[in-house]
């Protein structure tokens, strides 16, 4: 039931369940945040269209949204607007904190398949398997991917982690870094 008392319908509550990771999915596959909510509502719509409901929703979801993010992209004029819209690539707001801005810089700057199935791994928690069966690789080139993509995450964020761990001096124009300093007084 919702809060007026109505049940909700299951595609209402695949929705509220599921759009936000979806959303983010539509953006890993290189969308803008408008065409990622078209693609999601006409996800949905299909949905509602169905004479029965698939037998894993989540599933049927995930690969609906992609093959309709991939069918979206092949347009030329939409094509020209995502590229431009990618140096926006994550909405950024006034709450992040710099280490969120910084992962998804780092998210950002990954090639599309390691970003796709990172977002599919850990935003929506598909095994390999799973997302092999979605992307139509093998689980271990699903696995490969995750794997090397990590590793250039890990690689950005301790960039990014080492460029933070300095401060701009701006009356002398030099860089002072604090880190060292900090390890040095534990030591003593």
């Amino acid at each position: 039931m919702n809060s007026d008392g109505h049940t909700e319908s299951a595609p209402a509550a695949l929705y509220r369940a599921h759009a936000a990771q979806l959303l983010l999915y539509g953006r890993a596959l290189g969308l803008s945040h408008a065409e990622a909510e078209d693609v999601l509502h006409e996800v949905f719509l299909g949905l509602l269209g169905l004479a029965e409901s698939p037998l894993r929703p989540e599933n049927y979801l995930v690969r609906s949204v992609r093959n309709r993010a991939l069918n979206y992209k092949r347009s030329f004029f939409r094509r020209l607007a995502r590229e431009f819209e990618s140096t926006r690539w994550f909405e950024s707001s006034a709450d992040e904190t710099p280490a969120e801005r910084a992962a998804m810089r780092c998210l950002e700057r990954l090639p599309t398949e390691q970003r796709e199935v990172i977002v599919l791994k850990v935003w929506h928690e598909l095994t390999f398997e799973e997302i092999g069966e979605l992307l139509d690789l093998s689980p271990n080139t699903a696995a490969g991917r995750y794997r090397y993509g990590l590793q250039k995450l890990r690689a950005c964020l301790s960039q990014d982690g080492a460029r933070n761990s300095y401060e701009f001096d701006q009356s002398l124009g030099e860089t002072v870094d604090f880190l060292d300093s900090a390890s040095a007084l534990r030591g003593a």
